[in-house]
Order: structure tokens, then sequence, then C-alpha cells
């Protein structure tokens, strides 16, 4: 059945007031979707032990999110230009919502991993969309780069602040006040949403590129799965030699279709632009860092040091303080002087603070540890604002939901690989070695940080961005 072409919604001028309620209520449904998808890991031990559930079925319930969420964002977008993004956004809170219960609920591993995958459906309705809100109710260049620095910021705190969160919640109830915690959050924001929040669309909708869509999923899973499942079945079995198979010809489809299609669920073209490839690519190893941070401290904290989850969690908060205080701060930057030096202090940070942690041990001094989670957390608040802001004046204004979409696709793309990689690290690693077997992910994390110098050097200046906006 073929849709109606949407007709554009004029969209009035709003008054300062207006526009920055706006973007509070944007930041507080990416306060939810970022929170989601770190809260979960400082609980994971007791879900485990709630739901007699391994390291591997721990990495699914967390990755079940996070791969339907970047597998689902650009049709997300695209769905949002075509019906409305207000419309979209207030559906995603609802799905959203939903599952959460059903996840509180759950009375099994395998109901929670099929909810978590329901969230990640609700999720990806809510990131690209609500990016795109905000660049459309805020048309000053300048006005714009502020607004996606609070919004980086605000979604890098709720990503650093689910462990803290998960640990309260933990210290005095079981695992299901982890998602019981939403159902408060989205009555609030359908509320504000309906009262504040205009309604927009793109002013050229696209058609649904279901083969994309599809491909795009399995190639996703594909690579995702080997590397949560590889230590178990073997890197090298039949089966994981089928895996590699499958994800690459997955991909080589995906590139096929894509290059091929009309009106396509991922404009490869935009990749020949070295400035939006690097943001893209930048995008997904400060996630990867990110969440690979995380897992390895919940791990570690818990499992080797034996402390409380509501220990684990506030030792994260250095973390949470250096990409709040900085997120802002580097939407200022970008603001100022382009989005080069707060990648080059973002690249360079995250480097310093996973060096810290190369040495791991079962009795590395707290105050080490702490220094490097702060680090971490600096590095990840310098960049999120230029990556995002990259990516969205590299393309017209009416295709926001476009550049929103694939750039928070590659951050979910790198959390699942992160908490993939960070897993099958561990795997198997008993309390006295896994100070041992994670030095690898610090090494990767520092990795991560020195290719954020790498993109740095293809940013695009200030002047130059504008003229591209």
């Amino acid at each position: 059945m073929t849709t109606p072409p949407a007709q554009p919604v004029v969209q009035p001028v709003l008054s300062a007031r207006r526009r920055w309620t706006v973007l509070a209520v944007c930041c507080l449904s990416m306060f939810l979707v970022g929170l989601d998808t770190t809260i979960v890991n400082v609980g994971l031990p007791a879900i485990g032990r709630g739901l007699d559930v391994g390291t591997r079925g721990l990495e699914w319930i967390v990755d079940a999110y996070t791969l339907v969420l970047a597998g689902l964002l650009i049709s997300s977008g695209a769905l949002a230009d075509r019906f409305g993004r207000r419309r979209v956004f207030q559906s995603g809170l609802a799905v959203f919502g939903a599952a959460s219960l059903v996840c509180a609920l759950a009375p099994s591993a395998g109901v929670l991993v099929a909810a978590r995958a329901a969230q990640g459906v609700g999720a990806s309705m809510l990131s690209p969309v609500a990016l795109a809100i905000v660049v459309n109710v805020m048309p000053d260049p300048k006005e714009r780069a502020q607004a996606i620095g609070i919004w980086a910021s605000v979604f890098g705190l709720s990503m650093a602040a689910g462990p803290v969160t998960g640990g309260a919640l933990l210290a005095g109830l079981d695992w299901r006040a982890l998602f019981w915690i939403n159902a408060p959050v989205i009555a609030a924001a359908l509320l504000l949403s309906a009262v504040f929040v205009p309604e927009s669309r793109g002013q050229r909708t696209r058609r649904l590129d279901l083969p994309g869509q599809l491909l795009l999923t399995v190639a996703l899973a594909a690579a995702v799965g080997i590397l949560i499942e590889g230590p178990r079945i073997g890197w090298t079995s039949p089966a994981a030699l089928a895996g590699y198979a499958g994800a690459a010809a997955a991909t080589a489809a995906f590139v096929w279709a894509e290059s091929r299609h009309r009106e396509p669920l991922m404009d490869l073209r935009l990749f020949r632009r070295p400035v939006f490839s690097g943001a893209v690519l930048g995008a997904v190893a400060v996630f990867v860092a990110l969440n690979m941070t995380l897992l390895l401290n919940t791990l570690y904290l818990q499992h080797t040091r034996g402390w409380s989850p509501l220990a684990a969690g506030v030792a994260t908060l250095p973390l949470a303080l250096g990409a709040t205080v900085c997120a802002p701060w580097s939407g200022r930057m970008v603001g100022r002087t382009g989005p080069r030096l707060p990648l080059l202090l973002a690249g360079g940070f995250i480097t310093a603070g996973a060096a810290c942690l190369v040495r791991l041990t079962p009795h590395t001094n707290v105050l080490l540890l702490l220094a490097a989670y702060m680090l971490i957390g600096i590095g990840v608040g310098f960049a999120n604002a230029p990556i995002t802001n990259t990516a969205v004046n590299g393309l017209p204004p009416e295709r926001a939901s476009v550049a929103g979409a694939i750039t928070s696709t590659a951050r979910q793309i790198g959390a699942a690989l992160g908490i993939a990689v960070a897993g099958g690290l561990v795997t198997g690693a008993g309390p006295a070695r896994l100070a041992l077997a994670s030095r690898p992910g610090w090494i990767l994390v520092a990795a991560c940080g020195l290719l954020l110098l790498a993109v740095a050097q293809v940013s695009r200046p200030k002047q130059a961005a504008a003229s591209r906006a």
C-alpha cells in the first residue's frame, strides 16, 4: 500500500523560552534512552543470580536493546519526516513504556531479552527524532550548536549516570526496579511533549527501504552475535565460520542494494565526504570506549573486588561528572571555533584514561581507578557535540533526521560492539583472573581515543561547516 506524500507542516517561529523548553523535553527523552542503555550494566550480576543467567546471556540482555535500537534508527527518522516528528516521538515513548513494564515483570531470561528488544523499538523512535525536533526549532547555527552541546551533555550524563542510579535502586530493591523507574519519566515526557513540542515534518519524505532495513539488521545481528557466542562455540568452529560468512554476505548485499535503491535507507554517497564519515567513525569509537569501560568496571569491581552494586555505581561518578561538565563546554567550543579542538581533547583524555588501566590488577589503587574513569568521562563529554554537530551540518537542515539517525546508529553499533567485545574478553575468567583478562579491553579503549585524534585531523573548521548548513 502506498502512503500519500505528507504535506509539510508550516513551522512558526518560536520564542526563545519555547525553543529551550522544547529542548528540555527532548533532553528528558534522551536521558531515558541513555539511562536504559547503561542502568542495566550495574545490575547484571543481580539479574544473573535472579534468572540463573551466565555472562553470555547477560550480554544478550544488554545487546538485544542496542542492536534493535541501532537497526531501526534510520527507518524511524524517515517515518518521523513522513508522518510527523511529534507523533512518532510520542509513539516511541508509549512503546518504550509498555516494554519496560514487561521487562520489570519478566519471569525468565528469554522474556527479558525479548522485552529489551521491544524497548529498542521504542527507543529508536526517540533518539534521531528528538535531535531533528531540536534542529527544527533552532534555526540559528550558533544557537543550534549550543543546543546540540546541551543535548549531547544530557545524553552523556544519562549514559554515565545509569550505573549510579542502578546501584542506588539495587541497594534497597531488586533488579526489577531498574525498569519500574521508567514509568514516571515516560508519563512526564508524554505530557510535556503534548503541551510544548510543535509538530514538524521533513520537506521531502522518503519511502521505507525494507530490503535495506532487513539487510542492515541481519548484518549487525550476525556480527555482534559472533562476538558474543564466539567464546562458547569456538572462533574457528563451523558455526563461527558460517557466522563470519553470513555477516560479510549481509554487509556486501546491503552496500549493493543501497547503491542501487532510489531512496536508500542509508545514502552511502554521504560517506564519500571525509568529514561526515569521520564523524560516524568517531561516534562508533566513543561508544565502544564508553560501553567497554562501564561493563568492565561493573564486572571488575563487583566480582574481583567484591564491591556492592551501589559502590560500583558510585565509582562511576567521576566519569559522569567529567561527561556532564565538558559536554556543554564542548558545545560552546564548537560554536566558537569548530569541532577540531574538542575532538583533540576527547581523543587525548580517553587515551590517557585507558592508559591508566592497561596494567590493571586485583589490587590497583582506587584513586587511580577513579582518575581513569574521570579522564574517560571528560573525553566522552568533549566528543559528542563536535561529532553530532559535524554530521548535522554536513547535510541540509531538512535532512536533519537522516544525519541524526546515522550518527545515533553509529553510537549504538559502538555500544553493541563494546559490550560484546568486553564480555567476550572476560567470559570464563574467574574473579582472580578478570583483571588480567580485561587488559586487552583497556588497550582497545585507548585505541578508540587515538582514532578520535585522527578524526580531528579531517574535521571541518567552523566557517566551512557553517557554509554547508
